[in-house]
């Protein structure tokens, strides 16, 4: 989420282009009309999930953020460089659904999806070959990749030849095995070369940004959908977990749940994968091609919601994995706006770019002098990667080499682009330089051209990216007034914390250590022998040296109703009773009650910021209301409220 977009106000759709001539609000010398505001209203008050304001409420912060956008252009803040440069990238975003071709994008949206309803396992070989590199280069890897073509329909293993010969580097290892993947897995030309070749067969050379790549699928199955599955970690890491003991106590834990144990509860006291532990063990949903090797096999493994695998070793320790469940595919109408996203962000969008060139040279009108071509041929020549090479035996060229619409493009214009280009294309061939060019530098200009044309012919594009420029100042400005100066202000923000000293207070706490216990037997030689005086890192020790799961602890300073083993027991130095819980014995050695206290600014140094800063957006939005004029027309607001009414 860009992050100016918090702001509830900034989802203005579009400023009217017949509005009507009422005036609800008026701030200085700019006018909303009640049209505007009315969709601006209606924007921010639909759906479930938005909290929804009166029309009188929203009016209220409608104004104060008219008020710091004001403000901010007050302050120059709209002229600043780094402003400037922001607005042009998101503008740059914003601009690219206007510059592809929206028939190209629906196709490739649903031949993705078509793909993703099965996965292919292929192996390939790749031949290395740079988009710079000059014909003769390309040509010698094409004839390479053929080659090996060759040898492998003559008889010659795929996997032998991968690992002898191929240039990615994992194919030492693997002989080009690339396992099982689906669409959006791959580069778009070898994804395409993969679901396009037959089981068994071997493609012709495909050329990728990598080189020339010989695809040999090996299955091609029904896909095996979207995953749903927890698991038991028993880290092999030493930092996270004893490593030498993880298959031991992996064995053991797996051993109790086949006995019974719930599989969450295993999850929750034993894992050390803590960000799942909390919640049984659950991952995020995956598909084939998303987990390591090892463990994505024996998920799919498993063929029914609850079934358990055997311990399962990867390169991150011991897992035991528990099925959830298995989604399908679900329908394209689901799934279609994600496919858009996927399709813009990956290489396919060059489709999409290449049929919007056609449309727009189509719709403004496009004419090419080819021939113009031809004097570039002759004064660009091997000599040019010389420091002596002198680009003025350019500078006489100035022929039009295409037009579009009311632009004329002429020689001089690509002459400073070739020269601006060459340093990132150094040594190419004289002849690939001009062209691979021309091709960019056409490109670049047609699609600036459409580009430049946005705001007068698509209103919704200029109301957006009017958005756009408010967001920002507002987050900047924000960011300098309110956010930032909480944090930098520290005078300010220890004088806000003495003032609301009240606000900031510790419950009633325990410095404690929370014990879990196999059975009472364990619990009850711990207690005897922390009371004697031994380290607990001992005991723990030899506690746990016949089985990793006989004692668990847990230390820090708890407050009242923060845990519900302490809500159980009398507050008092020394050790507490047995509690059983979960099918486990807990105790709890206190070791000081801490009476009720304030809490010190570096305690809750991060809420007490934030309530500075919304002190200091308060004091703010009342100054701004000091400063500037406005004033709001209540019975066109009421006219609102009528009409919302009906």
């Amino acid at each position: 989420m860009k992050k100016y977009l918090v702001i509830p106000f900034l989802l203005i759709s579009a400023i009217l282009f017949a509005q009507s001539d009422k005036t609800i609000l008026e701030i200085e010398s700019e006018k909303v009309s009640m049209d505007e505001f009315k969709r601006v209203y209606l924007k921010n008050n639909s759906g479930e999930i938005v909290s929804k304001s009166t029309v009188e409420e929203y009016l209220e912060l409608y104004i104060n953020f008219k008020l710091k956008v004001k403000e901010a252009v007050s302050r120059g803040m709209d002229e600043d460089e780094a402003f400037i440069q922001e607005l042009k990238g998101y503008r740059a975003q914003l601009a690219q659904p206007y510059l592809s071709e929206e028939s190209m994008l629906e196709q490739l949206k649903k031949e993705a999806y078509e793909r993703l309803k099965h996965e292919i396992r292929a192996n390939h070989i790749l031949i290395k070959s740079n988009p710079t590199d000059s014909p003769e280069d390309t040509l010698a890897a094409y004839k390479k990749a053929l080659k090996f073509r060759k040898m492998i329909l003559g008889g010659d293993d795929f996997g032998a030849i991968a690992q002898q010969y191929s240039e990615d580097p994992s194919a030492k290892q693997n002989k080009g095995d690339l396992g099982y993947f689906t669409g959006f897995y791959m580069v778009y030309p070898f994804e395409t070369a993969a679901y396009t070749t037959e089981v068994g067969k071997i493609s012709m050379p495909i050329k990728t940004r990598f080189g020339y790549h010989l695809v040999k699928v090996v299955d091609k199955r029904p896909s095996n959908g979207t995953m749903n599955a927890a698991h038991i970690l028993i880290s092999t890491d030493p930092q996270l977990s004893n490593g030498e003991n993880a298959e031991e106590k992996v064995k053991e834990i797996y051993a109790r749940i086949k006995e019974g144990t719930s599989f969450e509860e295993m999850a929750s006291q034993f894992s050390d994968d803590q960000r799942s532990a909390k919640n049984g063990g659950l991952l995020p949903s995956f598909t084939v091609g998303k987990m390591i090797k090892e463990f994505e096999v024996a998920a799919f493994a498993l063929e029914n919601d609850g079934d358990i695998s055997e311990p399962v070793k990867t390169k991150y320790g011991w897992h035991i994995i528990k099925r959830i469940n298995k989604e399908t595919l679900p329908p394209y109408s689901e799934l279609e706006a994600d496919l858009e996203r996927k399709v813009r962000k990956d290489s396919r969008a060059n489709l999409t770019e290449g049929a919007a060139i056609k449309k727009i040279q189509k719709e403004y009108g496009f004419s090419e002098n080819l021939k113009e071509l031809n004097d570039f041929y002759k004064l660009v020549d091997k000599e040019i990667y010389n420091e002596d090479w002198d680009s003025k035996v350019l500078s006489k060229l100035n022929k039009t080499m295409f037009e579009i619409g009311d632009l004329k493009v002429n020689q001089t214009e690509f002459s400073n682009f070739l020269v601006e280009n060459m340093a990132r294309n150094n040594n190419l061939d004289p002849n690939v330089l001009v062209n691979k060019s021309y091709k960019e530098f056409k490109k670049a200009q047609i699609l600036a051209y459409k580009d430049s044309q946005l705001e007068e012919e698509y209103p919704e594009f200029k109301a957006l990216i009017q958005e756009y420029h408010d967001g920002i100042l507002l987050f900047n400005l924000t960011d300098e007034l309110v956010w930032s100066k909480a944090v930098k202000d520290t005078a300010g923000l220890e004088a806000f914390y003495n003032k609301n000293k009240e606000n900031y207070k510790w419950k009633k706490r325990a410095d404690a250590v929370i014990f879990s216990a196999a059975n009472a037997k364990i619990a009850k030689e711990v207690k005897e022998r922390l009371i004697k005086g031994e380290e607990l890192s001992k005991v723990m020790d030899d506690i746990n040296r016949p089985s990793q799961l006989n004692l668990k602890k847990e230390q820090k300073k708890y407050e009242v109703g923060e845990n519900e083993i302490l809500g159980k027991i009398n507050w008092k130095d020394g050790m507490s009773k047995n509690i059983e819980s979960n099918g486990r014995i807990s105790f709890v050695q206190i070791k000081e009650v801490i009476e009720p206290s304030y809490k010190t600014l570096e305690d809750s140094r991060g809420i007490i910021t934030s309530d500075y800063q919304e002190h200091l957006e308060k004091q703010w939005i009342t100054e701004l209301r000091e400063k500037y004029s406005f004033k709001v027309n209540k019975f066109v607001v009421e006219e609102l409220k009528e009409q919302l009414e009906e």
